[in-house]
């Protein structure tokens, strides 16, 4: 039953007596509940926020809405980890209900200044009339890990020629001064992206908007994210009305990126090549880069979907957030590889491995199961019309990966893949891949599949909902022969 405005806009204080352990007591039932991604502890979680290195850990908030699967009075929830693998719960990072984020902290970043860690966010604020006004806010966290909000916001309008639709500053450093990056709709409902610049991230200065050659480009930029790798200019922004175009934007919304030479910060312009999209899967969004103290630019993205409905809502959880991925830029295009930390998670230091031939025939091996574990597969030396593999098999269950080699299309299809999605676009997604050797390592949790292909030049991300029987893994080719060499490492 879909809550009341009223009760998607309480905060935690307000939740009747025992809703939180009746919310405890169905997450604990669900057999969907992650077991290496991060996921919330009750309710909704989505866009990755303040992504950060500070004092030894990785600091990464969630935006959460403690009381139920659907979007209310956004906290802050705060996770921290040494290693980018094992989180640890911290706790509620930025708690909303103050005059300038009485109706939510919505999502934001971070930077350490002073040795303290800055949190910039957008407070959600409505009036009597439920009309919106946004207010950029900083909150201030110390060593100890208290967060003191600031009284006052530092950007408390929002520019002339621009909607309420005016949210989630991403900050960085150049020299000795800040800037902002901060998603827009203009009055014309089209979206773009504006920036601020400060010397002292209290007070801010309009500069006005990035120049692209994106003037009619859907009707909101969600989370924009601006960094440079290898002397070359990288805008990641998630648009919001984008038509769909065969295999492109096939989601509710997209998240994508510019590349092209670095931004003018004076004159704002940035020269870019075309929209491309971050994800070729189902589920993916408002994605949020950081650089590491080694230098290595990593990403992690929201595993879902604003406005659709999951088959863990009823039992009081949404959402999980991705692994961590690491960026590096090659021909005009981001590459997006699993850090390499993720291998901590591996149980054997050799994994399980498998390699044969089939000849229009599949195959299953005895070791080759379960609901949490890395696959890596390599197939060459193909005639096949089709092949691939299928997982989390079970009964008429299947999730498959397979390529077309007529029409050279990797293909990632969820009909069968167990409990249906909701108001969803189709149940496959694929997109044109070329090559006589195909590489694809698939990191599989209980609800989800991050699959990437010849390392990092494609990725598909998507929730997957089987049920707990259903472990099995199956190679095939279809049509003639494929060489397969796959290691699989429990997790």
């Amino acid at each position: 039953m879909k809550m009341t405005r009223e009760q998607r806009y309480r905060f935690i204080e307000q939740a009747e007596e025992g809703e939180i352990d009746k919310l405890k007591a169905l997450i604990s039932a669900c057999s969907w509940r992650q077991s290496y991604h991060i996921q919330p502890v009750t309710g909704l979680l989505n866009d990755p926020n303040g992504f950060s290195y500070y004092q030894g850990h990785y600091h990464l908030f969630y935006q959460w809405f403690p009381l139920g699967t659907e979007h209310g009075m956004k906290y802050w929830y705060h996770v921290r980890s040494t290693d980018l693998v094992n989180w640890e719960q911290v706790g509620i990072g930025i708690r909303p209900g103050d005059k300038f984020d009485s109706h939510g902290a919505y999502s934001g970043s971070a930077i350490v200044k002073d040795d303290k860690l800055h949190l910039l966010y957008t407070g959600n604020t409505r009036d009597e009339a439920w009309i919106r006004h946004p207010f950029q806010c900083l909150a201030i966290m110390d060593e100890s890990g208290s967060v003191v909000k600031a009284e006052q916001p530092v950007i408390s309008s929002v520019p002339s020629g621009y909607t309420e639709h005016f949210r989630d500053p991403k900050v960085w450093q150049d020299g000795d001064t800040y800037y902002c990056v901060i998603g827009a709709q203009r009055t014309d409902m089209t979206g773009c992206a504006v920036l601020y610049r400060s010397s002292n991230l209290t007070a801010w200065e309009f500069l006005g908007e990035i120049q692209t050659q994106l003037s009619q480009f859907g009707y909101m930029w969600e989370c924009p994210d601006y960094l440079e790798m290898n002397g070359r200019g990288v805008l990641l922004f998630s648009p919001q009305g984008i038509e769909g175009e065969g295999d492109l934007y096939n989601n509710i919304f997209q998240s994508g990126y510019l590349i092209g030479e670095p931004l003018n910060l004076q004159t704002r312009e940035f020269d870019h090549d075309s929209f491309q999209e971050l994800d070729r899967g189902f589920d993916f969004y408002a994605p949020q880069s950081m650089e590491a103290p080694d230098g290595r630019r990593i990403l992690i993205g929201w595993m879902g979907l604003p406005d659709v409905e999951y088959p863990t809502d009823a039992s009081g959880w949404a959402h999980c957030l991705t692994i961590p991925r690491q960026l590096s830029l090659k021909d005009s295009k981001l590459i997006q590889q699993p850090v390499d930390e993720m291998k901590k998670l591996r149980q054997q230091s050799e994994g399980h491995r498998y390699q044969t031939t089939l000849d229009n025939r599949s195959e299953s091996v005895a070791a080759f199961s379960g609901t949490a574990y890395e696959l890596e597969c390599e197939i060459s030396h193909f005639d096949a019309e089709r092949f691939g593999i299928e997982f989390r098999t079970g009964g008429e269950e299947k999730t498959v990966l397979q390529y077309d080699r007529l029409q050279q299309k990797l293909i990632l299809d969820r009909t069968l893949s167990g409990a249906p999605m909701g108001g969803m676009n189709g149940t496959v997604r694929q997109c044109k891949l070329n090559g006589d050797r195909i590489k694809l390592q698939l990191f599989v949790d209980t609800s989800s599949v991050e699959i990437f292909v010849n390392d990092g030049e494609e990725v598909f991300t998507s929730r997957i909902f089987p049920s707990p029987e259903s472990t099995g893994i199956r190679f095939f080719a279809s049509g003639g022969k494929a060489e397969f060499k796959a290691t699989k490492w429990d997790y």
